[in-house]
């Protein structure tokens, strides 16, 4: 099973970036995919979740901002973020897994620093 991230970058407060994470090895279309960040110094965060039916929930920090989708003809998830704040900055990951073990497979992680 492989989750690669990618997307990641510089931007500017206010800016906007478009994470993806390629899935190979699993079933993507029956997987709910989770977004998690860490931020130097603090715990990793659950940022965003999409469920297969494409139900999405998000994190109070980021709700109106952030934007997750999927297209399981690619076996891609998408996380679009927009009005990116400097509290943003952090590397980000990509994750699946199932029911019993949600945090099964994971990505390698994308850095995402905003900054003016």
């Amino acid at each position: 099973v492989q989750l690669q991230a990618s997307g990641g970058g510089l931007a500017q407060p206010g800016g906007s970036l478009r994470l993806s994470c390629l899935v190979s090895g699993v079933t993507f279309k029956i997987r709910a995919m989770r977004w998690h960040r860490q931020a130097p110094g603090k715990q990793r965060e659950l940022v965003a979740q999409i469920a297969p039916n494409d139900y999405a929930t998000y994190a109070d920090s980021v709700k109106g901002r952030f934007t997750t989708s999927r297209d399981n003809a690619k076996n891609t998830v998408f996380l679009q973020m927009d009005s990116l704040k400097p509290e943003d900055t952090a590397v980000y990951y990509c994750n699946t897994g199932s029911s019993l073990d949600p945090n099964r497979y994971w990505g390698q992680g994308t850095q995402v620093t905003v900054s003016s």
